[in-house]
């Protein structure tokens, strides 16, 4: 078996995967809202990288390097799979909580309700509203990902929230509001 370093490829692959895949696992559910096929493309984000480690360069975290391609994973499955129809929802486990069932039942259907405008917008807007919101990413590093400039992102950011206020009532749509950048 080859070696890194000392250490055993597939050992080093599994550290990876243990440290990254969790993830990479929730990016690709939030472009495919299927938990299966997003275990599937993370499996194949992984392949790839064991196949082409050679070509990380380490100008960015591997963590970046790895969402990167589940992105492009994620965008290969929905542009192959867009005629057909999906279930665009499942319920997200919501987390015990010391509130009442009635405060978990109200924010479960605003989550719900926001999921559901998120998923009507197109790709470009709900991509970067994802990365920025969900997975907490800087422009600067959405810009890195999406192979666009810092300005192009804030300018999706603003289009996308604009799109999402007319899909909200103003109750839901202070959520999003953020001056951050």
């Amino acid at each position: 078996m080859e070696e890194k370093g000392g250490v055993c490829l597939s050992e080093h692959l599994a550290t990876i995967m243990d440290e990254h895949g969790e993830y990479c696992l929730r990016v690709a559910y939030l472009y495919v809202k299927d938990w299966a096929i997003a275990e599937e493309i993370v499996q194949d984000v992984f392949i790839a990288y064991y196949r082409q480690q050679n070509r990380f360069e380490q100008r960015a975290s591997l963590k970046t390097y790895l969402v990167k391609i589940t992105v492009h994973k994620s965008h290969d499955y929905l542009r192959s799979w867009k005629n057909k129809r999906h279930l665009l929802f499942e319920k997200l486990p919501i987390g015990a909580s010391k509130r009442t069932p009635e405060m978990d039942l109200m924010e479960a259907d605003e989550r719900k309700t926001l999921r559901a405008a998120l998923f009507e917008l197109s790709m470009v807007y709900r991509e970067v509203l994802i990365l920025y919101y969900y997975q907490e990413l800087k422009v600067r590093e959405i810009a890195d990902m999406l192979g666009c400039s810092d300005n192009t992102v804030k300018t999706r950011l603003r289009r996308a929230r604009q799109m999402l206020q007319g899909k909200l009532e103003r109750g839901d749509w202070e959520v999003l509001v953020d001056d951050r950048f």
